[in-house]
C-alpha cells in the first residue's frame, strides 16, 4: 500500500470528496464519526457497503468531505466515492463492486416544477362550469 487515493461521488444534489488513506479502518465524515453525523445506522451501513463487498474495510482510514442534498443522498454519494476510490487502489475489485451495483451513479433527480400545474405533475381541479 502506497499513498492516499482520492475519488468523488454524487447522488441527487449531494457530492462527496473521498480520500482512502492506508490505516486502521477509521471513517470520518466532515470531521465527525459517521453515526454521529448521520444519526441513522442504515445510512452508515450504506457507506460501509463497498468495504463489506470487497473485504478491505480494515485496511483504510476514510476521510470524507460531503456537501449538498440531504443525509440519504450524502450517504449514497459517499458510497459511490468509496467504491470508485477502491477501484483506483485495486483494479481487480471492479467486477465485485460492479456485480453488487455499487459503481453506477443513481441518476434520479427531483422533477422540476412546471407552470400551470399545482405540483410537479398534479393538475388543478377541472371545472366544466
Amino acid at each position: 500500500m502506497a499513498t492516499a487515493v482520492y475519488a468523488t461521488g454524487t447522488r441527487k444534489r449531494a457530492s462527496a470528496k473521498v480520500w482512502l488513506i492506508p490505516g486502521s479502518g477509521e471513517i470520518m465524515v466532515n470531521g465527525m464519526e459517521p453515526l454521529k453525523y448521520f444519526g441513522r445506522k442504515d445510512l452508515v451501513d450504506i457507506i460501509k457497503s463497498p468495504f463489506l463487498t470487497t473485504g478491505l474495510g480494515s485496511d483504510f482510514n476514510v476521510k470524507v468531505k460531503v456537501a449538498g442534498g440531504g443525509i440519504s443522498g450524502q450517504a449514497g454519494a459517499i458510497s459511490l466515492g468509496i467504491a470508485r476510490a477502491l477501484i483506483k487502489h485495486d483494479p481487480n475489485s471492479r467486477p465485485t463492486l460492479k456485480k453488487a451495483k455499487l459503481l453506477s451513479r443513481d441518476s434520479r433527480e427531483k422533477e422540476r416544477m412546471k407552470y400551470g400545474l399545482a405540483k410537479r405533475r398534479k393538475r388543478f381541479q377541472f371545472s366544466k362550469r
